[in-house]
């Protein structure tokens, strides 16, 4: 018996009797409100605890001999495929041509619908190939030796006549291009760049009468470096650049960075991401290069790798317990205030208080005088206790907390007689004995 007595002063939390504790309309309000924050809270916190979050580390890249992706998706509006072509060169200058690289290019309507495709199986256009590179810094052509022969037969082949002719039409009716495809390059610095290179300098001064009437702008659907991960922003993607009364050379310069993206299942992504800096080269009036759009990318010897973790529950229960506490108890102080409120609205004024001066006069609260007289009114609040106990300290203390518990107000006559206390109006079973209810008040 001890041990339990012993353990029950420990009770944190006692529990009061059912017919003292007084439910409200403003509490149900309160704890309804309060079940709702806490369930999407609890919703929140969840969600929260199961979401993975990255973790970023670098360190020196020892990657060799591995092939670079590169993924390209765009849409040239005022060229037609005809006149387009896909060249890469890496740092030494050499022309990779021999890429196992899939490229595939669209034609295009004047309102960017599809109505025709072609495959490249190089990089650039079968009938216009060339045996030199173009430079990557002027875009010259360097088709001399074959210019030089077509311009002493005097004339061009019928293959460059009807080219001519397809072209200027493809042109008048508004056609554009789109290429997309995956070049896989060397692992080295180069560039890759989208231009009319693959024409004979004759070819296209016939076909646009002068460089600056070739038109490059264009529109970035993708350009990517690699498989994408949770989170990557390429940032030329959705680029547009469309030009207007003038031609140029655009020039991105792109600097790489390797990175390796691993989940929480232990699976390895190898990609790249990249930063990027645009120049653009207007066009002059004797200037013999040719408008072009360049990739110029490098790579950078740090690798960052991206490593996806989840929180521990030990957090997620600390976090719950904080959220979860501190909305209970919020809820507690709203509903004590708002109960306090609505006692202060709807409670009745109190009688004055009376008193008796030297000659036996009563005086009430403002300092006058009153008639003597049996029909003094005091507020009592009633309640529905179903006994009174007899008179001592404890019973008072019972019957004074009962009745201040209570939000029902009746009122009744006290007699002048101090030691006898009639209530008629209230709900006490017994009339109390030696006036202790009298005392209490």
């Amino acid at each position: 018996m001890r041990v339990r007595q012993a353990l029950k002063s420990l009770d944190a939390f006692p529990r009061a009797e059912e017919h003292l504790l007084q439910k409200t309309q403003s509490g149900a309000l309160v704890s309804v409100v309060g079940l709702l924050i806490m369930a999407t809270l609890f919703v929140h916190e969840l969600r929260y605890y199961l979401t993975t979050y990255t973790v970023h580390q670098m360190a020196v890249d020892l990657k060799r001999g591995e092939t670079l992706p590169i993924h390209i998706n765009m849409t040239f509006p005022a060229l037609p495929c005809d006149v387009l072509s896909v060249d890469a060169i890496d740092m030494s200058g050499k022309h990779e041509v021999d890429l196992d690289t899939n490229i595939w290019k669209l034609r295009l309507n004047s309102h960017g619908h599809i109505i025709g495709t072609e495959y490249l199986s190089d990089l650039v256009e079968k009938e216009h190939s060339h045996k030199h590179e173009p430079s990557p810094d002027d875009g010259k052509d360097n088709h001399d030796d074959k210019d030089q022969e077509i311009h002493s037969q005097g004339g061009f082949d019928q293959a460059a006549e009807d080219l001519i002719k397809r072209v200027k039409h493809a042109i008048a009716n508004g056609e554009g291009c789109r290429v997309f495809g995956v070049l896989d390059v060397q692992r080295v610095a180069g560039n890759f760049h989208i231009s009319v290179h693959g024409l004979n300098i004759f070819v296209a001064q016939m076909i646009f009468g002068g460089s600056k009437n070739v038109n490059v702008s264009h529109i970035i659907h993708d350009l990517s470096f690699g498989p994408k991960y949770p989170g990557i922003h390429n940032p030329l993607d959705g680029t547009d650049r469309i030009l207007h009364d003038t031609s140029g050379t655009f020039k991105y310069y792109i600097k790489i960075v390797p990175t390796e993206y691993r989940y929480i299942s232990k699976e390895v992504l190898s990609t790249n991401q990249f930063s990027v800096t645009e120049y653009f080269s207007p066009m002059k009036q004797f200037d013999r290069s040719w408008p072009a759009v360049y990739f110029l990318y490098d790579l950078s010897p740090i690798t960052v790798t991206i490593k996806e973790e989840r929180r521990s529950f030990l957090h997620f229960i600390t976090r719950l317990c904080a959220v979860l506490g501190g909305t209970f108890a919020l809820t507690g102080m709203l509903d004590r205030w708002m109960y306090r409120f609505v006692e202060a609205l709807t409670a009745k004024p109190k009688a004055r208080s009376t008193g008796r001066n030297r000659e036996g006069a009563k005086i009430s609260s403002d300092g006058n005088k009153e008639e003597e007289g049996d029909g003094d009114v005091i507020i009592l609040c009633s309640t529905d206790v179903k006994q009174v106990v007899p008179e001592g300290e404890t019973e008072q203390k019972f019957i004074q907390n009962s009745f201040r518990g209570t939000a029902r107000s009746t009122r009744f006559k006290r007699t002048k007689r101090e030691t006898e206390c009639l209530v008629p109006f209230c709900s006490i079973p017994s009339h109390v004995p030696n006036g202790t209810l009298c005392q209490l008040l």
